[in-house]
C-alpha cells in the first residue's frame, strides 16, 4: 500500500489504482490518517530532494575562509556535483523515509485502544492528537499514544525528545510516561527529553507534576526537573536553547558557551569540544536558520575564540 500511495500521490497510479486508493481511504478514519502522514512526508521528501545539499567540507572550508585562520593546515576539499532528482528519485527518497523515518504504525495493546507509533528518524515532525493537543517530535524519538482518549486520563509515551501543548482538561490529566519518568499536566506547555541515562523536563507555560518512584516536583514556568536516579531534581532554567527544533532558532541570552554547544552537538549530530575557559564565556544572540559554519562564525567573532577541525571533532579554544 506504501507505494500505492506513493505513486497515487505522483499522479503516476493508473486508473485503476487511484480508485483502489480512493476506496481505500474512504475505508475509514485510521486509513485516512494513515494517508495523511503519508502525504506530509512526501511534500517533505520533495524539499528535501529539491533542496541544495551543502556538502560537509564544503561547508567547513566556507567557514575556515570567514573566520581567522586556526591552523597551519588546510582542509583538503573534494567537490561534489549534484544533479538534480527526477520524481522517480523523490519517490525512492520517500520509501525510505518511510521505511527509516516519519514511520507511523499500529498496534492493539491487550484488552486496551488502538495505539499509533509515530517515528520520527531524521526529521521533526508535528501531530495533533484526538483532544486538540499538539506535539513536536524532535528527530530520532518515538511517540506513541491512543488513537482516541477514553477514560479518565490521557496517556502517552515517549522515547526520545518531544515539545507538547496540551489542550486544557482537568477533568482528565495528560500523563506523558518517559523512561520510568511520568509527567502529569491538565493543560500547559513543556518540553521533556529522555534516554537511557535521564529524563529532562522544562516548562514553558503552565504547572508540570514530574514523579518517579514515589517522589514528585511541581515546576512553574521557566523551571527545569532532572530525573537520573530515584526521583527529580528542581532547578531553573535559564535558556530557551531547547526549543531549538521547534522554531528553527537558538535563542542565547547570557548563555554560556558551554550550553549553546550541548544544544549545536544535538541538532547538527557533530562532535564540538569546548577547552579552557571559553565554556564559561556568555553570548547573548539569537541564529535563526543558521548553517553550523555560519554559527560558528559569529561565536568565533564574538567571543574571540579559535575554531579548528581535529578529525571528527571541532574544536573552540
Amino acid at each position: 500500500m506504501d507505494e500505492l500511495l506513493a505513486k497515487y500521490l505522483l499522479n503516476e497510479a493508473t486508473g485503476a489504482e487511484q480508485a483502489e486508493v480512493e476506496q481505500w481511504i474512504a475505508t475509514g478514519e485510521e486509513n485516512k490518517r494513515y494517508y495523511e502522514h503519508f502525504k506530509l512526508m512526501l511534500e517533505r521528501s520533495r524539499k528535501l530532494a529539491e533542496a541544495n545539499m551543502v556538502d560537509e567540507n564544503e561547508a567547513w572550508e566556507r567557514f575556515l575562509q570567514k573566520a581567522e585562520p586556526a591552523a597551519d593546515t588546510a582542509t583538503a576539499v573534494i567537490p561534489v556535483r549534484r544533479k538534480p532528482l527526477s520524481w522517480v528519485r523523490v519517490a525512492a527518497i520517500l520509501l525510505v523515509l518511510v521505511m527509516c523515518g516519519g514511520l507511523i504504525y499500529y498496534f492493539k495493546n491487550a484488552g486496551g485502544p488502538k495505539m499509533i507509533a509515530l517515528q520520527s528518524g531524521d526529521h521533526v515532525l508535528i501531530d495533533t492528537l484526538s483532544d486538540g493537543s499538539v506535539v513536536t517530535i524532535n528527530k530520532h524519538a518515538i511517540f506513541s499514544y491512543p488513537e482516541s482518549f477514553k477514560g479518565d486520563t490521557r496517556r502517552v509515551r515517549l522515547e526520545g525528545e518531544a515539545f507538547f501543548n496540551v489542550a486544557p482538561d482537568k477533568s482528565k490529566p495528560f500523563i506523558i510516561d518517559a523512561n520510568g519518568t511520568q509527567v502529569k499536566v491538565v493543560g500547559t506547555s513543556f518540553n521533556v527529553k529522555t534516554n537511557s541515562q535521564k529524563t529532562e523536563v522544562i516548562v514553558e507555560t503552565g504547572v508540570v507534576e514530574v514523579s518517579k518512584k514515589k517522589k514528585a516536583v511541581k515546576l512553574n514556568p521557566h523551571e527545569r526537573a532532572t530525573v537520573s536516579g530515584d526521583g527529580p531534581i528542581k532547578e531553573a532554567n535559564d535558556d530557551e536553547l531547547y526549543s531549538y527544533y521547534k522554531n528553527n532558532e537558538f535563542i542565547c541570552e547570557h548563555t554560556p558557551l558551554s550550553r549553546l554547544v550541548d544544544a549545536l552537538n544535538d541538532a547538527y549530530g557533530v562532535r564540538i569540544v569546548v577547552t579552557g575557559d571559553a565554556g564559561s564565556r556568555q553570548i547573548t544572540t539569537t541564529f535563526k536558520n543558521k548553517s553550523l559554519d555560519e554559527i560558528l562564525t559569529i561565536v568565533a567573532e564574538t567571543l574571540k575564540v579559535r575554531i579548528e577541525k581535529n578529525g571528527n571533532e571541532i574544536l573552540i579554544k
